[in-house]
């Protein structure tokens, strides 16, 4: 062959790896884009007592679902949550590891996603890009809105009359500290009703066995001045990127 025949074969070799290798990265970057979106059941049940602690019966009978840090996140902590559904409305669970509790606002529909919060979505009937946003901080103080998304441009609404049977029914727990702004803790956990008159006029609202919503579960931390976020179903730079948002199946 020679040794030009050599070299010329060796560097047609090389370049079909460094190729190969290329053409590796980028399919398993476009496949891991193009990752399905998760699926859990909700189960059903009789309707209990929100606490705050998520200890009631119902809660023993339904395994955790892990929330994925989001990327570039700092913090190592756990975060997940669990899901049921009654005949007058659903309930949501939310639970994680803490270091501080960073978070400082005191009142109802301030923007509670600038410092420690758990989030849900719920887009309830995929027709209308319309759907369902609640924010509960460590300090027990929420955001319940209803978000129109029309190509990317969206605003919460709030919920009128916000009251009586309307209004959610929530409790927190904090794990190893006061529930204090900037206090050192080890965890907290969320417990929340959304009732279904909450919900209205949104469409396939109640659910039934074998109902599907899309929805997705988030937290975002702030501690250290280091942001750090949680998904169920991966999004992009936006928590309201509904089309990828994750599928409850009501049981």
């Amino acid at each position: 062959m020679g040794f030009h025949g050599w070299l010329s074969q060796g560097l047609h070799l090389g370049w079909l790896a460094l190729l190969t290798v290329l053409v590796g990265g980028v399919t398993f970057s476009v496949h891991a884009a193009e990752i399905e979106p998760p699926t859990t059941h909700v189960p059903r049940c009789d309707d209990f007592k929100i606490t705050g602690r998520g200890d009631a019966g119902p809660w023993k009978k339904v395994q955790w679902t892990k929330m994925n840090r989001r990327p570039q996140g700092k913090h190592d902590y756990d975060t997940r949550f669990k899901m049921l559904y009654s005949k007058t409305g659903v309930y949501v669970l939310f639970d994680g590891t803490d270091r501080r509790l960073t978070a400082t606002m005191n009142e109802d529909f301030l923007d509670l996603w600038k410092e420690d919060v758990f989030e849900c979505f719920f887009w309830t009937d995929t027709r209308h890009p319309v759907y369902f946003e609640y924010e509960i901080s460590p300090l027990g103080y929420e955001l319940p809105i209803l978000v129109p998304n029309f190509g990317g441009k969206f605003l919460g609404w709030r919920p009128w009359h916000y009251e009586g049977e309307r209004k959610t029914l929530k409790n927190v727990m904090i794990d190893g500290g006061p529930q204090e702004a900037n206090a050192e803790i080890k965890g907290w956990r969320a417990e929340v009703f959304f009732p279904y008159e909450l919900l209205k006029p949104l469409q396939n609202v109640p659910p039934v066995k074998g109902t599907k919503w899309r929805a997705n579960f988030y937290r975002v931390d702030y501690d250290g001045q280091q942001v750090t976020g949680w998904d169920w179903a991966r999004v992009g730079g936006s928590f309201h990127e509904y089309q990828k948002f994750g599928t409850l199946v009501f049981d």
